[in-house]
């Protein structure tokens, strides 16, 4: 079956294997009977499913015994107050502020905690990042927030900073919604890392927390006992009923990148390779194009989320019908920034990238 290609940012395209599984799977999941999605979350079908897919987790992202990982809902939008309403102690966080998820972190979380601003790119129209020996941390922080991959605007943290090299002992809280599992996470240099499922790990409706231990059991008083860490954690994330069916679904995507090679590498580290291969192809197109300008700093441009625009904005429908008519679904860029933006979560293939820049050197030349 050929399928378009599908760049959205999210919920975003997935492996056609998966899907090719999971549809396989939907009326009677291994001779039980049942649909996953007609389970109790407490029988034993559904306890195999849930314990495989946080155990090949852990091995794909490489994460330390001494973290738990916890599977949650309400996304990387309510991870904004449930963090600090487990982390913040009412207390100071410092937040560095790269993008639009970022700045909506910063704002919620001033509901619950001290939210202090420690760097921002705002000046630079949100296409540059702020010096980590430039941010000002607070020396009572509880921790500091950093998202490590804005999604709207296209900019990723390539490394992360090592705060203790920065004057600070507050643990590092990332958001890596939009680009976890596309490259390893140094756990050495992150307390909590959250993210929802539904750009490279699944369908929308589960939420992903891996977080130290030692951070557990801070809650304030008003956070809902659903929220509460620790307590989501002592219940192995069965306090209330889980998302069931998309844990199912992330758990046959994790398989599906333990199965994923290129050369020597494999799963997370063979994803890393096709990522950077997918990005340079498209990034080093519209940089020798006369058409299409990307506006982000280079040395922080996004693998996963590429936002370009057209020179001639005129031309913007013609653009996105003719990549429609092409197979080539949703490029149409955020509406608060507009322009065009490519996704290139894990799902796609080169061929995907081979594509879009093939109808885009074809537009630029009928056009010229």
């Amino acid at each position: 079956m050929t399928r378009p290609y599908n760049f959205s940012a999210g919920p975003a395209a997935m492996p056609a294997e998966v899907l090719q599984q999971a549809a396989s799977e939907m009326l009677d999941w291994h001779g039980s009977g049942m649909s996953v999605m007609e389970m109790s979350h407490r029988g034993k079908e559904f306890m195999s499913i849930i314990e495989t897919a946080e155990s090949d987790l852990r091995e794909l992202l490489a994460v330390p015994a001494h973290f738990r990982i916890l599977f949650m809902q309400g996304g990387g939008l309510a991870e904004n107050a449930i963090v600090p309403l487990n982390l913040s102690r009412g207390g100071v966080v410092d937040f560095v502020v790269t993008g639009s998820w970022s700045q909506k972190s910063f704002k919620e979380a001033g509901k619950y905690c001290e939210a202090r601003l420690a760097a921002s790119n705002a000046a630079e129209a949100h296409t540059e990042l702020p010096d980590p020996a430039s941010w000002q941390l607070s020396r009572d922080a509880q921790y500091v927030h950093l998202c490590s991959n804005e999604t709207i605007n296209g900019i990723e943290v390539h490394q992360l900073p090592d705060l203790k090299v920065l004057g600070s002992d507050a643990p590092l809280v990332i958001d890596f919604s939009s680009h976890v599992a596309s490259r390893p996470v140094d756990w050495s240099r992150v307390g909590l890392a959250f993210g929802g499922a539904q750009k490279n790990l699944g369908p929308a409706g589960l939420t992903l927390v891996v977080v130290r231990e030692d951070l557990l059991g801070h809650a304030l008083s008003i956070c809902p006992s659903a929220f509460d860490y620790k307590t989501v954690a002592d219940n192995a994330s069965m306090y209330n009923t889980p998302p069931t069916y998309a844990i199912y679904m992330a758990g046959l995507t994790f398989q599906w990148l333990k199965r994923q090679s290129e050369g020597e590498f494999r799963g997370v580290a063979a994803m890393e390779q096709r990522n950077l291969a997918k990005a340079t192809l498209l990034y080093d197109f519209i940089d020798q194009s006369q058409l299409y300008i990307n506006k982000v700093a280079r040395n922080c441009r996004s693998r996963m989320n590429v936002p370009f625009f057209l020179r001639d904005e005129s031309r913007n429908e013609a653009f996105l019908a003719g990549a429609k008519a092409a197979g080539l679904l949703q490029l149409k860029g955020h509406k608060s920034v507009g322009g065009m933006r490519a996704s290139l979560y894990n799902a796609l293939p080169l061929a995907g990238v081979q594509a879009l820049v093939t109808y885009m050197r074809d537009f630029e030349k009928t056009r010229a």
